[in-house]
C-alpha cells in the first residue's frame, strides 16, 4: 500500500525574513490547518529560528523528519501529527 500524495508531497512555508516568535506561530497555525500525517516543509533563517522552530513544534507532539542547511537558510520537514 503506498501512501497518498497528500501525506507524501509537502507543503512548503517560506519564512526566511521572519522574526521570533512569529516563525514558530506561522508553523504553529499552518500546521493546525493540516491534516494528520501531512508534512510541512519550513524554510527559515539560520540563528534564532531554527534553535527555536524545530523544538517547539517537537514539544507540541509533532515529529521533526529532517533539518539541513541548504546555502544560508534551513529546511525542516515536519510532518503533523493528530
Amino acid at each position: 500500500m503506498t501512501e497518498s500524495t497528500e501525506t507524501t508531497t509537502p507543503t512548503e512555508l517560506d519564512l526566511r525574513g521572519v522574526l521570533c516568535p512569529y516563525n514558530y506561530v506561522k508553523t504553529k497555525l499552518k500546521l493546525e490547518s493540516m491534516g494528520a500525517g501531512q508534512i510541512l516543509l519550513v524554510i527559515g533563517d539560520d540563528g534564532e529560528p531554527i534553535r527555536n522552530v524545530p523544538r517547539s513544534i517537537a514539544a507540541d507532539g509533532h515529529t521533526i523528519l529532517k533539518q539541513e542547511k541548504v546555502g544560508n537558510c534551513f529546511r525542516v520537514l515536519i510532518r503533523k501529527q493528530g
